[in-house]
């Protein structure tokens, strides 16, 4: 039990500090490391996971709302796009077979991945204006952060609010139909598709995951798959690491969050193409 402790925190502090990181949560790493490592069911795997990308969000979010590196305008806008996906998906859940849907989004982030990787080996890709939409200004959407690597603040614009909108649709979606995570899609739509840059929208994802993993967190609750001895050192765990992750973040340079971030996306986008086609591979 001692032992099995000690793993929850650890795993915990992993899972968060790449959670806060990239803005993912941290259920990626977690609901396998649980599965495999401690030898839980999967569904409670899953639950706890729910638990702990809240803590994940919680103490993420505090760092980055005080260091105003988060997009607290852009995260309530988009939150009701995958709110209302998320409500959608749960209601088809039982209606609509997810096999093409799982190749269509595992496309999207092998899609996502390529575009990281050209704005790895284009470095001028980072620095080219956006043109800020019309929407993106009537709903003052537009931010700055501060540039801890470079000691400068940035000023940035967002383009093509609509189809980030439809995007953040489309991730909830996913979350209610399928059963995922829909972090890596929250980053992706708003660095990809908005142009916003990687760390604003890897802060601002975090935020947005605690609001959706809150709303999940009580179906969990109520169903009983929440055991406390697990979920318990493991929040505690990831609350930690989500600490240290979001002050690592800051003083990275966003080029190496996309290092950690690209084999993420091609490892979960293959993942979820293998299991449209029947593939489970866990």
């Amino acid at each position: 039990m001692i032992l099995q402790t000690i793993l929850l925190l650890f795993g915990g502090a992993l899972g968060g500090i790449l959670g806060a990181v990239l803005g993912i949560g941290g259920g990626i790493i977690l609901t396998p490391f649980l599965t495999l490592v401690i030898g839980l069911d999967i569904k409670y795997a899953i639950a706890a996971s729910i638990i702990s990308v809240i803590a994940t969000s919680s103490g993420a979010t505090i760092a980055y709302l005080k260091d105003d590196m988060l997009n607290l305008r852009i995260a309530m806008f988009l939150e009701i796009a995958t709110t209302i996906g998320a409500i959608v998906g749960a209601i088809l859940a039982s209606i609509v077979a997810p096999q093409f849907l799982f190749v269509l989004f595992g496309g999207f982030l092998l899609f996502s991945a390529v575009n990281m990787i050209q704005k790895l080996v284009n470095k001028k890709t980072e620095k080219i204006a956006v043109t800020s939409d019309p929407l993106a200004e009537k709903l003052k959407l537009n931010g700055s952060y501060f540039e801890k690597t470079t000691q400068q603040k940035v000023d940035y614009q967002v383009e093509k609010v609509p189809a980030g909108f439809a995007m953040m649709l489309a991730a909830g979606l996913a979350s209610g139909l399928l059963g995922i995570g829909s972090g890596v899609f929250k980053v992706t739509a708003m660095d990809t598709i908005m142009k916003m840059p990687l760390k604003p929208s890897s802060a601002t994802s975090n935020l947005m995951m605690g609001v959706t993993a809150a709303a999940s967190a009580m179906v969990y609750f109520f169903n009983g798959t929440i055991i406390p001895e697990v979920a318990a050192p493991l929040s505690l765990g990831v609350l930690a690491g989500a600490l240290l992750g979001s002050r690592i973040m800051q003083h990275l340079q966003p080029k190496w969050i996309r290092f950690i971030f690209i084999p993420v996306l091609v490892l979960m986008g293959l993942q979820m193409v293998l299991r449209g086609f029947g593939v489970n591979i866990g």
